[in-house]
């Protein structure tokens, strides 16, 4: 059974950071891409940062260009998302997700339960 369990979540104030963990377990990890998403009340779900199996190639979302990285532990089969300089619009659950193809397929096919960031102004 597939099992991705993210932590790190919290409250921070505006201009803070954040380390956001993922670690993954039923899955053989350095063979996943893997990704980050969020979905803020009202809003759909959207993606945020992804790295491939080998952290060679590492995506983000336009708004996170330079404030988030997402890095990968194959050994401690676990995705990490650094996120700084944050604002109140990234507040939302964050989402861990695994992909067995490519980024851009676009396929996910597990994901996790989510952690609770919150940026207060």
């Amino acid at each position: 059974q597939v099992q991705l369990v993210e932590s790190g979540g919290g409250l921070v104030q505006a201009g803070g950071s954040l380390r956001l963990s993922c670690a993954a377990s039923g899955l053989t990890f350095s063979s996943y891409t893997m990704g980050w998403f969020r979905q803020a009340p009202g809003k759909e779900r959207e993606f945020v940062a992804a790295i491939n199996w080998d952290a060679g190639r590492t995506y983000y979302a336009h708004f996170v260009q330079g404030r988030f990285t997402i890095s990968r532990d194959n050994a401690q089969n676990t995705v990490y998302l650094q996120m700084s300089s944050l604002n109140p619009q990234d507040t939302a659950p964050y989402y861990c997700a695994a992909s067995p193809a490519a980024v851009i397929e676009g396929r996910w096919d597990y994901w996790g339960q989510g952690t609770q960031v919150t940026v207060s102004s």
